[in-house]
């Protein structure tokens, strides 16, 4: 079998220890709980692209959603170390987007958020007083102290958030931008380019239809959605994006099977393994409830319906909640049709802008912050060079895959 078959198949599961080429390097771990918590975490890893005095290792933590982490670990190539050895083993630098099991793991954390715009509400169940997701006591402390080192957040309105709702964190929480809101932005001067990949004839209108997960999202009433989508739409393509914890809770062949007889050339669910964002950039519309995919919508010209809005459950001062008493919500009674052009002529981009705005407010300099941050950690130098955004990559084409 060839290196690249190896790579292909899996996530190589070695440390290489006292027999590595380069054992002199600062160990740099990347915790990954789920698939969104991988992919948001892969996309700070050019800045250590080149960097002989880096090593990255990785390794899956304890999570309900960490089915399906195991193709992201083997896209990347990476070395995975058992969760066991992981917490046995002294790092220069822990990167984490969730904060499940952080407390276990010997050196300085740095978490990120894994969503955009402190959106939801922590569950009822989990905390007496509801906090915002990631942003209370319970993600970022263990037994009355802070573990993090450093809360890398996406806007300067995340510093009001913490001080709110972990108050003694606010001494180690830094703002450094948004990785995607860089990435969308640039992707955005490509969209011909993405169309293409896509699929899309230059005269073909795409709707996204965008489903967070649990109880409050799309995904929950998609089937009194989906019939409309296959009946009230002819002239559309609709590409159908499910929350990645949709599939790692029920299973590829489950999702697939509940929307089987909805989905064909024109209506095409996009597997989680795809990058969501070159869709987005590419959507005439976007009908989508409280997940982050709906917020990105903004940075777009698509205009935007909302599906279903759990408004108990999501932060009312959050940008979310903004753009859910901005744009037009979904009617259960009037056509498809007929309310995407309504969503069209009522379609404002200034009051969008300004939504989007709230995503990032330093706007094109994810990789400049981070990777100051992240350097500073690790007692070395920068790269001297500046740091650039990655273009997203040319997505595959919109095709149905049915029930495997």
């Amino acid at each position: 079998m060839s290196s690249d078959q190896q790579q292909r198949s899996g996530p190589v599961r070695r440390d290489p220890g006292q027999w590595g080429t380069l054992p002199d390097c600062k160990r740099v771990l990347v915790v990954i709980h789920s698939t969104v918590y991988g992919r948001r975490l892969q996309d700070l890893l050019p800045v250590f692209r080149a960097d002989l005095r880096v090593s990255v290792q990785f390794t899956v933590a304890p999570h309900a959603f960490n089915s399906g982490v195991e193709a992201v670990l083997a896209d990347l190539g990476g070395t995975a170390l058992p969760w066991e050895e992981a917490c046995r083993t002294r790092f220069d630098l822990i990167l984490t987007a969730g904060s499940q099991g952080m407390e276990q793991l010997t050196g300085p954390v740095v978490r990120l958020p894994h969503g955009a715009g402190h959106i939801k509400l922590s569950r009822p169940q989990d905390t007496a007083d509801r906090t915002v997701g990631g942003f209370g006591r319970r993600y970022l402390t263990w037994q009355g102290k802070v573990v993090p080192v450093a809360f890398a957040v996406a806007h300067d309105e995340d510093l009001a958030a913490v001080a709110r709702w972990c108050p003694e964190a606010l001494p180690i929480t830094e703002v450094v931008g948004d990785a995607s809101y860089d990435r969308i932005a640039l992707g955005l001067g490509q969209r011909g380019a993405h169309r293409a990949a896509l699929g899309l004839r230059e005269d073909e209108r795409l709707v996204l239809v965008s489903s967070t997960w649990g109880l409050g999202s799309a995904f929950n009433r998609l089937d009194s959605l989906l019939p409309r989508l296959l009946t009230e739409l002819p002239g559309y393509r609709v590409a159908l994006l499910v929350h990645p914890n949709v599939w790692a809770g029920h299973g590829a062949w489950q999702v697939r099977s509940w929307l089987a007889d909805a989905l064909g050339d024109r209506i095409v669910l996009v597997p989680p393994q795809h990058d969501w964002r070159p869709v987005l950039i590419a959507a005439d519309f976007v009908i989508g409830d409280h997940g982050s995919v709906t917020l990105y919508g903004t940075m777009t010209d698509a205009p935007i319906l909302i599906s279903r809005y759990p408004f108990r459950s999501v932060n009312q001062d959050s940008p979310g909640a903004q753009l859910a008493r901005t744009a037009p919500a979904l009617s259960p009674s009037r056509p498809l049709a007929e309310q995407l052009d309504y969503a069209a002529e009522r379609y404002r981009a200034a009051d969008y802008r300004k939504i989007a705005a709230r995503i990032s407010s330093r706007p094109g300099s994810f990789n400049q912050g981070i990777r100051e941050l992240l350097y500073r950690v690790l007692e070395l130098g920068e790269p001297a060079h500046r740091p650039q955004t990655e273009p997203l990559a040319l997505p595959e084409p919109l095709v149905h895959r049915g029930p495997r």
